[in-house]
């Protein structure tokens, strides 16, 4: 896979947490996907919180990390504008701050998909009215 990949939350558990029941489906996807997975901190900072609910779980995260799988490649500082405004936009769902930063990143690498297993990303849209391709399982 050519395109960038920018990855969810979601996605990260379900590759670690095997009583995930999508967890069998994201690590395939993973197999066939050139890393680095780009994120924000955000979704660093969720990942980690959520997997301190399952043992060994932070453990099997940290080489994500350490081995660069996972690459942080926003900067919220520079996009706080385009984040807030996204949020903004995205109320009613709501849009967390994660996933607004995602949408952004989005934005940023046009030829991307983002890996995640939260539907609200086939709400979201980038540039106002553009859907934002996603690596989603089939329900």
């Amino acid at each position: 896979m050519l395109q960038k990949v920018i990855v969810d939350t979601s996605a990260l558990i379900a590759s670690i947490d095997k009583s995930e029941s999508h967890h069998e489906w994201v690590v395939q996807q993973l197999e066939s996907i050139e890393p680095p997975l780009l994120t924000c901190e955000a979704v660093i900072s969720e990942t980690w919180f959520l997997l301190g609910r399952v043992r060994g779980a932070r453990e099997a995260f940290l080489p994500y990390l350490e081995e660069g799988q996972v690459e942080v490649a926003f900067s919220l500082e520079a996009e706080l504008a385009s984040v807030l405004t996204i949020m903004k936009r995205y109320k009613s769902v709501p849009a967390s701050l994660a996933d607004a930063e995602l949408a952004r990143m989005a934005e940023l690498y046009p030829q991307s998909s983002v890996f995640t297993l939260d539907s609200d990303f086939q709400i979201y849209r980038k540039h106002r009215d553009i859907p934002i391709p996603v690596l989603f399982p089939s329900i």
